[in-house]
Parts: structure tokens; sequence; C-alpha cells
């Protein structure tokens, strides 16, 4: 393979990556009930449904500090991908260091996002997307190594 074509192997897969985290951080900044958007493993995670625990007297100001946790939350994804797809770009990864370094953090980005997953909420549908993101992480990874350590770069 042109060496080209390699860092476009390298660069997409992890532009993907940096793409889906702006989409799920701006949707968790703009949904109006973001704890929602992953229902399922949050009720799993509880014990019990949101209707049941907003109804107790005590829980009456948990929606809005709910809100408010999942939009920093939000935030903080949407500028991490953010990061990630800057330092993606087939420009800026043609630099061994820079693409090192950024496969790095990005590795242990979504590996320990699957792990956390796993261990914490298994019923999520989020699973699916880090078995995405660690397959594309892989693909850029293996890009990496062609152009590097191999005759062809």
């Amino acid at each position: 393979m042109s060496y080209n074509i390699l860092i476009k192997i390298l660069s997409y897969p992890l532009l993907g990556i940096g793409f889906i985290m702006v989409v799920l951080g701006l949707r968790w900044i703009f949904h109006s009930e973001p704890w929602m958007l992953d229902e399922v493993a949050n009720v799993e995670r509880l014990g019990i449904s949101f209707d049941e625990l907003f109804s107790q007297k005590i829980n009456n100001n948990l929606p809005n500090y709910l809100r408010q946790i999942y939009k920093f939350f939000g935030l903080w994804v949407a500028i991490i991908g953010l990061f990630i797809s800057s330092f993606s770009l087939p420009k800026m990864i043609t630099n061994k260091d820079n693409a090192s370094i950024l496969l790095a953090i990005v590795g242990l980005l979504v590996t320990m996002g699957l792990y956390f997953g796993y261990k914490l909420i298994p019923s999520s549908h989020f699973i699916f997307l880090g078995w995405g993101m660690i397959t594309a992480f892989s693909i850029s990874l293996f890009a990496f190594y062609k152009i590097h350590y191999t005759n062809n770069g």
C-alpha cells in the first residue's frame, strides 16, 4: 500500500472516533433529560425507575442536578472528541511522535471505556459503540505499524 493510503487508514478511523464523541457530547448537552439516553442501563444500575426516583420528596432537585452533571459530562466528551479529531487530521498525524501519543491516549480511552462499560453498565447500548471504537482504533494502529515499522514508509 502507498504511504498516502496508509496515512488515510491511520487518520480516518481516529477522525471517526473524534466525530462520534463530539456528537455524543452534544447530545448530552442539548437533551432535556440526558439520563434517558441510556435509560435501560441507568435504571438497572439504580434498581429503581426514574419516575419512582424523582417522585420521592427528598429528590425534588435531582433532575436539575443530573441535567447539570450530564451537561458538563457532555461538554468534556465533546471537547475530547474535538482534540482527537484535530490531531487525527492527515497533516497532523504524519509525525510519528504525534501519532504514537494520540494512539496511546485513544487506545487507553477506548479500552478503559469498554472495560468500565462492561463492569458498570453491561446492558448499555454504548457497549456496541465501544466495540466499534476498538475496531476503528485497531485499524489505525495497524496502519501506524505498517507506516513506521515495515519497509512501506
